[in-house]
């Protein structure tokens, strides 16, 4: 028979309510009696009953995160904080792409309002398109990102300031032909690129300089592959700019590529700037400048935030910001002439 709570007590020589501390995480336990637990569990091979639970507590120790492409390097980190952090608030992560199909979304909530997880954690693209915007009728959800839902909890790091850092640090360096890789456009607009645009801008207006439309580029996806296409088509049309900053260091490497490949060195010839401080970008050649921010801390603020949500569905709207700073490598370099 599959072994209980009751037989991992009993060979642990411990009640049957410490075991339970052990598993689920929520309380403190000596260290002794956690390993004497912990051995009677590998021991009996001991794998919790979720449905038993769930019909106790009407929970299913689950939540969902949707992130709009899981094939970006900074998913995929963000993700592991967010699988790693879960456990010790007693949840196993169900992990989805929504990209901007707000179909997806709706699949989501739908699954939540069947209790098949106990909350959600969305990454919006869009406001207008998503699920999220007026707030009601959801289950506990937190967004995380630059979207601004009404009465939602949300965890994001300052997008506008991070691309007005990035100006003014380009901008006092002596660039001034600056790139912005990752613009909105009709075809594909998202809350985080108007918002980084917008803070360049604003260090663009504090230096005195006027915005050259022709230094953005707006692309279809923020991929490495598309970066380096829409940037290999700007140099056959304008030529190299003094600086290119990247939405993300995923377009950043693409664009990395670009330049070398066709001999422009960096950062003699163009600085380049990316955002997200990805494991990647400290290997890039040269290494990369970016934005920077504790992606486990994102994770540990929307899982806290949607614990209390789970727990109080009425308690006041909790906006978290997550600091973030420039890690300056090799790919900037003061412009010269």
């Amino acid at each position: 028979m599959r072994p209980t709570v009751r037989d991992v007590a009993a060979l642990a020589g411990v009640s049957p309510k410490t075991v339970s501390n052990v598993i689920n995480g929520g309380v403190p336990v000596r260290p002794d009696t956690r390993q004497r637990v912990e051995a009677a569990l590998a021991e009996l091979d001991y794998v919790p009953n979720l449905s038993a639970r769930g019909l106790r507590n009407g929970r299913s120790g689950t939540i969902a995160l949707a992130l709009p492409d899981l094939g970006t390097s900074y998913s995929a980190e963000l993700a592991r904080a967010f699988v790693e952090l879960a456990r010790g608030h007693g949840w196993a992560v169900q992990i989805d792409q929504t990209g901007s199909d707000p179909a997806r979304e709706i699949d989501l909530i739908s699954r939540a309002r069947a209790h098949l997880v106990d909350g959600l954690v969305l990454n919006p693209v869009t406001l207008g398109e998503s699920v999220v915007a007026n707030g009601r009728g959801l289950p506990p959800t937190v967004v995380i990102g630059e979207v601004e839902p009404q009465d939602m909890d949300q965890v994001h790091v300052d997008s506008f300031a991070a691309g007005r850092d990035v100006g003014r640090l380009l901008i006092a360096t002596g660039h001034r032909r600056i790139v912005l890789l990752g613009t909105s456009d009709d075809s594909f607009r998202t809350a985080s690129s108007e918002t980084r645009h917008e803070g360049h801008r604003a260090a663009l207006r504090e230096a005195g300089l006027r915005e050259d439309p022709t230094l953005s580029i707006a692309v279809g996806s923020w991929s490495t592959s598309a970066a380096a296409a829409a940037m290999s088509r700007f140099l056959d049309q304008h030529g190299s700019p003094d600086a290119v900053f990247c939405f993300t260091d995923s377009m950043a490497l693409g664009v990395l590529h670009v330049l070398a490949d066709r001999g422009v060195r960096v950062p003699e010839d163009v600085s380049v700037v990316g955002f997200d401080d990805i494991e990647e970008a400290s290997f890039a050649v040269p290494s990369l400048t970016t934005v920077s921010f504790d992606k486990r801390a994102i994770a540990e603020a929307a899982l806290t935030a949607l614990e209390r949500r789970i727990e109080d569905p009425d308690a006041p709207r909790i906006v978290q910001v997550v600091p973030h700073h420039i890690v300056e490598r090799a790919s900037v370099a003061p412009r010269r002439g």
